[in-house]
């Protein structure tokens, strides 16, 4: 069975929204090396219609190596009820119910990774399908924008597994749901 690992790049004050506004300026060889280890064990990709719609604009086309082909070629899974013809290759669409979800995570002998659904990732650690949640938080505070956890996300309490800190300031933090 797959695990279902999220990763984002947050400010201190949980904006995740527009990470190319804010996020740049911190990333260095030493946090593409994070982000590196962190998508070896990926075998497939999960994420939300707005994300994906986004991706699949930017990466079929991309010539930033070595993540377009890491995303190219990977098998991807997006939760949605309206899309309904991906034209990303290697895309299947997944209704946004848990069982779903479930089977795709079963069925999978690896990580599930995924990146920039912060609705997604709501929705999955409130139905117990996250399994890990990897933040990368910077030192800076963004003031706007769309923030990992909201004011309608239920208490969920997570416990922290590792911890780091990049020699830019970002601090590396992992967490796993608290059962």
């Amino acid at each position: 069975m797959g695990r279902i690992i999220a990763n984002f790049f947050v400010s201190l004050d949980g904006v995740v929204e527009s990470p190319d506004e804010w996020h740049f300026p911190y990333f260095d060889d030493e946090m593409g090396a994070v982000v590196a280890a962190g998508m070896e064990t990926n075998k497939a990709f999960l994420m939300g219609r707005t994300l994906y719609d986004e991706w699949a604009a930017y990466w079929p086309d991309s010539t930033d190596e070595p993540f377009a082909t890491h995303f190219n070629t990977m098998p991807k899974y997006v939760i949605s009820g309206s899309l309904t013809d991906p034209s990303w290759n290697n895309t299947t669409v997944l209704p946004g119910d848990v069982d779903a979800v479930r089977a795709v995570k079963e069925s999978i002998d690896g990580d599930l990774g995924m990146s920039g659904s912060a609705s997604t990732v709501r929705w999955l650690l409130a139905h117990g399908l996250l399994d890990q949640l990897r933040l990368l938080v910077h030192p800076i505070v963004v003031g706007h924008g769309n923030r990992l956890f909201d004011g309608n996300t239920a208490t969920q309490k997570l416990t922290l597994a590792d911890s780091g800190t990049l020699s830019s300031g970002v601090l590396t933090l992992t967490y796993v749901p608290t059962s």
